[in-house]
C-alpha cells in the first residue's frame, strides 16, 4: 500500500464495503454496486483496489456458503416433509384418509430440532456478513487494510 492514503481513497474504500448492503434494495446489488465502484476507482489507489477485491471476494464467498448450506438442507427438507405430511400413505388406495400429521406433531420433534439448527446456521451466516462488512467499512475509513475472515480469494 502506498504510504499516503488520501481521505477520498478512504471514503471510496468504505463506500465500496457499505455498498454491499444494496442487496436489500437491488437484486445482486452486493455484487453490482461494489464491482462498479471498484472498477471505476481501482487505478486511483492500491488501497482502493485492495478493499474492492476484498469486498467482492467476501460477497462471493458468502454466496457460496449460502448455496452449500441450501444444498445441505435439501435431504432434510425432502425427508422431513415426506414423513410430516404423510406421503408414505399414498400407496393405500383402499382408504380415503388424509393424514396431515398435525395430530402427531410431537412424533416429529427431531425434525424441528434439525430445522432449528439450520435456522441458527442461516442466522449466524447473516450476522457474520453484516458484522464483517461494518467492521471492514470502519477499517477502510480509518485507512487500515482489512482482510475479511473465511474469504476465498476469487479475485487476486
Amino acid at each position: 500500500m502506498e504510504s499516503t492514503i488520501t481521505q477520498n481513497h478512504k471514503n471510496v474504500a468504505a463506500i465500496i464495503h457499505a455498498s454491499t448492503f444494496s442487496k436489500y434494495i437491488v437484486p445482486f446489488g452486493n455484487f453490482l454496486l461494489p464491482l462498479v465502484l471498484w472498477m471505476s476507482n481501482k487505478k486511483a489507489s492500491p488501497f482502493v483496489e485492495h478493499h474492492g477485491k476484498q469486498a467482492i471476494n467476501f460477497q462471493v464467498s458468502i454466496l457460496l456458503y449460502s448455496i452449500v448450506l441450501g444444498i445441505a438442507v435439501l435431504p432434510l427438507a425432502f425427508f422431513t416433509t415426506w414423513d410430516f405430511i404423510g406421503f408414505h400413505s399414498l400407496t393405500d388406495f383402499d382408504t380415503i384418509n388424509i393424514d396431515t400429521g398435525f395430530r402427531n406433531i410431537f412424533n416429529h420433534s427431531e425434525h424441528f430440532v434439525l430445522w432449528g439448527v439450520y435456522g441458527i446456521l442461516c442466522l449466524c451466516l447473516f450476522l457474520f456478513n453484516v458484522i464483517c462488512t461494518i467492521v471492514a467499512a470502519m477499517r477502510a475509513h480509518e485507512g487500515i487494510a482489512y482482510r475479511y475472515p473465511l474469504t476465498i480469494n476469487f479475485i487476486k
